[in-house]
């Protein structure tokens, strides 16, 4: 497994703590919580791609 993808799903797991946190503090429902995270997955594995060429 490359390296840069288990710091990706690292950073991925850090990022959904966070946005939980930020979410209860925003009172953002499900639907903005599952929206931001498939737009922070599609960018980092758009960047992820970027670096495997």
């Amino acid at each position: 497994m490359d390296s840069g993808l288990i710091l990706l799903i690292f950073l991925a797991f850090l990022f959904a703590w966070g946005l939980n946190r930020v979410r209860r503090a925003f009172r953002l429902g499900p639907v903005a919580y599952v929206g931001v995270m498939i737009a922070f997955v599609v960018v980092m594995l758009a960047i992820w791609g970027q670096t495997v060429r």
